[in-house]
């Protein structure tokens, strides 16, 4: 459980490729107080990873917000991205269906997952889909730099 704000960087091979990708990733924790260092700390995010509660609703609402502020620091790109249901092992307090949470993500531009940390059900997963995004724009971009080059 992050209490405050943590700077974590985690390494994901992308099976397919033999590459593999450096995320480094700002765990806010959705804590409003944080936001404003955060936000600063983010500069202009090339990915997404969007975490609610499953058995929380108001989690879940809370996204609409966060991605609003993801898309002012983006002014308007959009941002490739997952949206993650948590406490799937919690099925008897669910309160967010995977259907509107997919149909969210979706809207959103989003791939999304459903993971038990405490089980560790799915958590390699989202991961990879962070991966999987970033090196697509990297190759686009080392693509855009040779058509640029002369000759």
């Amino acid at each position: 459980m992050t209490t405050g704000v943590e700077l974590l960087v985690k390494c994901v091979s992308i099976p397919e490729t033999g590459d593999s990708v450096e995320l480094y990733i700002v765990d806010t924790a959705g804590k409003e107080t944080l936001s404003e260092a955060c936000e600063k700390m983010w500069g202009e995010p090339s990915l997404l990873c969007l975490i609610f509660d499953l058995t929380n609703e108001q989690s879940f609402a809370s996204c609409s917000h966060w991605m609003e502020r993801v898309r002012v620091h983006c002014q308007g790109l959009q941002v490739p991205g997952v949206l993650v249901g948590n406490k799937s092992d919690l099925t008897e307090r669910r309160e967010v269906q995977a259907s509107l949470a997919k149909e969210w993500a979706q809207s959103q531009g989003l791939e999304y997952h459903e993971t038990s940390a405490k089980e560790m059900i799915n958590c390699e997963a989202p991961f990879l889909s962070l991966a999987r995004a970033f090196h697509f724009l990297y190759q686009e971009r080392c693509e855009t730099i040779q058509n640029l080059s002369p000759g």
